[in-house]
């Protein structure tokens, strides 16, 4: 949905009843009506659903008259970037929040603001928790409801990466990865808030195998130009037998040194077709992935793609430039 589709005199009028279709009813002003721009997107994931909000400079109230009037019960955990957002409970103010995430409660009133510039648009991702799908005490929870929550370490970090990859990749996803989408955002929020409230260890074993699954994949995407990243040493990395790491992986159509391959080959396939790339040979493009023979990395890439690392070159773009 973007307010381009609507006429510019209803532009800001539409914006408050998207949001109330999407999140909740509030009540919503800014400084310049007029001259008022935003996108929203919705995407429903089983037992959650993650909204993202590109907007112009506003506040936002939800008042206990708007709780009266409708509650949808949830959680709203939200990854905010492009400028800063203040969300405050009770009228006190914890401060802005930008790139970090924050948590607030339907069933709690609420300002926020969001006062950038005026041809800033702030960005939220909110991930819509329902309160009763949370493994986790409402009156813990609440502790945390407008503090931020940095994601640049921990598991804040790792729900972080996660919310942006779904907010950038989920349109192609078919229903049933959507659903299972779903449930890894439900684990990985509750195992965020868990941390934050020093209650990890009492969070059920499916959530802490997600959390743990999701760092062992940004570790591999970081050190795919390792010769040495073998299933061992990501097991050895994180505390963990070959065993155990072998279980973790025992869900998805691909093991780990299959997952480690093919994320090689991606990569490979990527730098292969860059136009900014072409006079680079392709063995040290190979050797930036970690491929240490040659012979080893031209068989595995004709097996995965169907021709040789020379010829997509040379098809590709970088192969058509005068």
């Amino acid at each position: 949905m973007s307010s381009a589709a609507v006429a510019p005199r209803d532009r800001f009028d539409w914006f408050p009843d998207a949001v109330a279709r999407s999140l909740a009813p509030t009540a919503i002003r800014c400084v310049d009506p007029g001259g008022f721009r935003a996108d929203a997107a919705v995407l429903d994931l089983g037992p959650v659903r993650v909204s993202t909000f590109d907007c112009a400079p506003l506040r936002s109230r939800r008042t206990p008259g708007h709780i009266r009037r409708g509650d949808p019960e949830q959680y709203q955990l939200a990854l905010v970037t492009g400028g800063p957002l203040r969300i405050a409970p009770h009228r006190a103010d914890p401060g802005p929040v930008d790139g970090d995430l924050v948590l607030w409660g339907t069933s709690h009133p609420y300002e926020a603001g969001a006062p950038g510039a005026d041809d800033a648009l702030v960005r939220a991702v909110v991930l819509q928790i329902p309160r009763t799908a949370l493994p986790l005490r409402p009156d813990r929870v609440d502790r945390l409801l407008a503090q931020r929550i940095p994601a640049g370490r921990g598991t804040g970090a790792v729900l972080a990466r996660f919310l942006g990859s779904v907010d950038a990749h989920a349109e192609g996803c078919g229903e049933r990865e959507l659903a299972h989408l779903g449930t890894a955002a439900l684990g990985l929020a509750a195992a965020c808030l868990a941390e934050r409230l020093d209650v990890y260890d009492g969070l059920p074993a499916e959530a802490r195998e997600e959390v743990l699954l999701r760092q062992i994949d940004a570790f591999i995407e970081h050190n795919l130009g390792d010769p040495e990243l073998t299933p061992g040493m990501v097991a050895a990395r994180h505390h963990i037998s070959l065993r155990r790491l072998h279980l973790l992986f025992q869900g998805r159509p691909e093991g780990v040194a299959a997952s480690i391959r093919r994320r090689r080959l991606a990569g490979c396939r990527a730098d292969l077709l860059r136009p900014a790339l072409a006079g680079r040979p392709v063995h040290a493009i190979a050797a930036r992935w970690g491929f240490t023979s040659a012979a080893v990395f031209s068989r595995a890439f004709r097996q995965a793609y169907g021709t040789s690392p020379s010829e997509l070159r040379r098809t590709g773009p970088a192969g058509r430039l005068p």
